[in-house]
């Protein structure tokens, strides 16, 4: 049961993500010349990488101890 509440609640998330903002970005970087576009996408991951790390190492973290020994 809880695998499906994460399972379920991770599609939610991730579906509400997908469509915030995505039609502004495309406008604005098509009328960006090329200096301009890589910083831009140099800020959308400069911004993504500290909330991915996290996630990261929680479900690393997770996974480690979740784990069952082999002894």
């Amino acid at each position: 049961m809880k695998k499906f509440i994460l399972i379920a609640f991770l599609l939610i998330i991730r579906a509400a993500a997908w469509g915030q903002g995505c039609s502004v970005c495309t406008s604005v970087a098509a009328g960006l010349d090329d200096k301009s576009a890589k910083g831009l996408n140099g800020g959308i991951v400069y911004l993504a990488f500290l909330p991915l790390a996290i996630m990261g190492t929680v479900g690393f973290i997770w996974w480690k101890n979740s784990r069952t020994p082999h002894t």
